[in-house]
């Protein structure tokens, strides 16, 4: 890029604005793939949003990530996708001929680590989903969308499921946390949605020995990087993908969107993203 060229910038929007690793991920593909341009954090309380999103192409950037607690809010005030709809919440903006649209690539964050992690897993016919929330929306719409006959979503709150399984229609079935021993042996794959297993919150409580041989684990969670989920699953021989692997694929679209090229999950840029994890 010479000098005179017009550097491109993006943002994530948050508030508070707390520690993200979007800048580290954003900034590593824009040092390797030899683009001028930038990636900061935007605190932005919710009286705010509205005036900075209408206004983010002024302050200077080509679009935006949007974290908690904006991430419902921006879909009025953009022109949202279908999977941006469908999940009920938008993580990514971008300008295209002239008007600012959102989408969620939390779908194909979730699924292309899949694909990388654990090829072949779409063989499955019955998904096991645990939570109900705006992750799981994301998931059950990719779940969907890739040909899943059959997902089973599990909350404690079986009002959220049916909620949940109403928008997306028949092959989505509310089940309440009672019945997760039955359906297990059912799932070519379980996904964890919720927060159960994250540092500082309660175990999650499954029995991975009830799976088929064939399944596949995924987890959400990426601190710790290796859940106890994940490792019981390891340790009886089933793939799994983890919660960093869908972190930084659902940043790649983003920055394809922002700056023209298309970046890669290369293992130097995980173990990057690792060790900021794990530092003290």
């Amino acid at each position: 890029m010479t000098s005179s060229s017009k550097t491109r910038a993006a943002c994530l929007i948050g508030w508070p604005a707390a520690h993200s690793r979007s800048p580290l991920i954003h900034h590593y593909w824009l040092r390797t793939l030899g683009i001028e341009g930038g990636y900061v954090i935007e605190a932005v309380p919710p009286e705010n949003l509205r005036d900075f999103v209408l206004r983010l192409s002024l302050r200077g950037f080509a679009g935006a990530n949007v974290t908690i607690p904006h991430k419902e809010s921006v879909l009025a005030l953009s022109a949202p996708d279908e999977r941006a709809r469908a999940v009920g919440a938008a993580n990514t903006l971008w300008f295209a001929d002239g008007e600012l649209r959102s989408t969620n690539t939390d779908v194909e964050g979730f699924i292309n680590n899949l694909d990388a992690s654990a090829p072949g897993w779409g063989a499955a016919e019955e998904a096991l989903v645990l939570g109900a929330g705006g992750s799981a929306r994301a998931v059950v719409f990719g779940l969907l969308e890739r040909g899943i006959a059959r997902v089973h979503l599990v909350n404690r709150s079986i009002d959220r499921a049916r909620a949940l399984a109403g928008q997306f229609g028949a092959r989505v079935h509310p089940a309440t946390w009672d019945k997760v021993d039955e359906l297990l042996p059912r799932a070519g794959l379980l996904v964890n949605t919720t927060s159960l297993g994250m540092h500082g919150q309660p175990a999650l409580e499954i029995d991975v020995r009830l799976l088929p041989q064939h399944a596949v684990v995924a987890d959400l969670v990426y601190v710790p990087l290796v859940t106890p989920l994940l490792a019981a699953a390891t340790a009886r021989g089933l793939k799994t993908a983890d919660g960093l692997g869908m972190l930084l694929h659902q940043a790649v679209r983003g920055f394809e969107l922002w700056f023209g090229q298309r970046p890669q999950v290369t293992p130097e840029l995980r173990a990057l993203v690792e060790a900021d994890l794990t530092k003290t």
